[in-house]
């Protein structure tokens, strides 16, 4: 059974769909397992995103839990308002199964989390954001607190920290199949760096994201030669505000708002080099993997684990989260115009995205956790 908090509709047929990545990871475990429980909000809305996915297999059965949480306090105290309903459905379906999956953080977290503690089921828990963030929202440090101090289950964190808990693993997340990282190979052998260049971004358009950095550094360019287009792949409350910006600055910007993975993949495969300046705290964004897989250089953040696999110089750029003017960014973008190793850092880079295929994460599933 895995408990989420992946967001889940009914298409114009009927059909239940959810986040992508989410489906996507369900979808290739469903062919390694009997049975397949996934405990997850169905919402009652119109505004479906594109990336979402179907079930594809039989086995999996989705179990609808009351949707809670939000910005506010009534918002808050709504999480709590629901615990016991959702409690009730999680408790008949885990009498069914051998183990379960918590991901986490999440609104129901502080109370689901305490109750799996009394639970006699096997399992573990994923933790996906910041597992080092210093000041974490009052909910996050709570969950963080409690699967820290406790030894009961595994816990899936991202990076490798000082001090790091026995009971605490290191897991990467999966995004990608074998044969997608073979068809990175080859299209990054082909990919040229020498003309000029289009970057990429993938994800919510706002500012915490870095898209100000971004709109910011590409408008103080003096040099636009070697500047192609600019993809922004992704939607936000701040977008309107962005491309109003972007209409002020000489170059091919293109906002493409969410879109279809596979869309995402044909953006990747032509851009050369990846962007994710944020400033908001972050796990390690699968999407920066899922890039440097089609041969797109990371200019990144250095937050949380990202800098535990980007290297900077070596395998892409990593600029300070501090930044807030955003300078340490601007100077990157300029000298990389100019950087005669690309094809070498984007090769190095590469190399990330065999630690984050599915086959990879199964194989720690059954070492890590099912089999220790």
């Amino acid at each position: 059974m895995i408990i989420s908090h992946t967001e889940h509709y009914k298409n114009a047929k009927g059909d239940v769909i959810g986040w992508g990545p989410t489906i996507r990871e369900v979808n290739y475990l469903a062919q390694h397992f009997d049975k397949i429980y996934h405990c997850a909000p169905l919402l009652e809305t119109n505004q479906v995103p594109p990336s979402s996915l179907l079930y594809e297999y039989p086995n999996i059965e989705f179990v609808p839990l009351v949707p809670s949480g939000g910005k506010g306090v009534s918002a808050k105290l709504n999480v709590l308002w629901q615990a016991r309903k959702n409690i009730k459905i999680v408790s008949e379906i885990i009498p069914k199964v051998d183990y379960f999956q918590f991901r986490a953080p999440t609104g129901m977290g502080v109370y689901m989390i305490p109750w799996l503690f009394l639970e006699r089921t096997k399992g573990w828990f994923k933790y996906a954001g910041n597992w080092a963030q210093k000041n974490p929202p009052l909910g996050y440090a709570i969950q963080r607190w409690l699967l820290k101090n406790q030894s009961k289950y595994k816990v899936t964190i991202n990076g490798r920290w000082a001090g790091q808990p026995a009971h605490c693993i290191t897991f990467e997340n999966p995004c990608l199949t074998n044969l997608e990282t073979e068809e990175g190979i080859a299209i990054l052998n082909r990919k040229d760096y020498s003309g000029q260049l289009n970057f990429c971004f993938v994800g919510r358009l706002e500012s915490a994201k870095g898209v100000g950095r971004i709109l910011r550094a590409f408008s103080q360019l003096k040099d636009h030669s070697k500047i192609g287009v600019i993809h922004l792949v992704g939607d936000g409350v701040e977008r309107s505000k962005f491309e109003l910006i972007a209409k002020d600055i000489p170059l091919d910007i293109r906002f493409h708002g969410f879109v279809e993975r596979n869309k995402v993949a044909e953006i990747m495969k032509d851009c050369h080099v990846f962007l994710l300046p944020s400033t908001a705290s972050e796990g390690f964004p699968k999407v920066i993997a899922e890039a440097a897989n089609y041969g797109c250089i990371p200019i990144v953040s250095d937050v949380s684990s990202i800098g535990h696999y980007i290297k900077h110089l070596d395998n892409g750029f990593l600029v300070s989260h501090k930044d807030e003017e955003g300078l340490e960014f601007i100077n990157v973008i300029q000298d990389i115009n100019f950087n005669q190793n690309l094809k070498e850092i984007a090769l190095r880079a590469q190399k990330i995205s065999s630690r984050f295929t599915f086959e990879w994460y199964l194989n720690l599933i059954e070492t890590k956790i099912l089999n220790s």
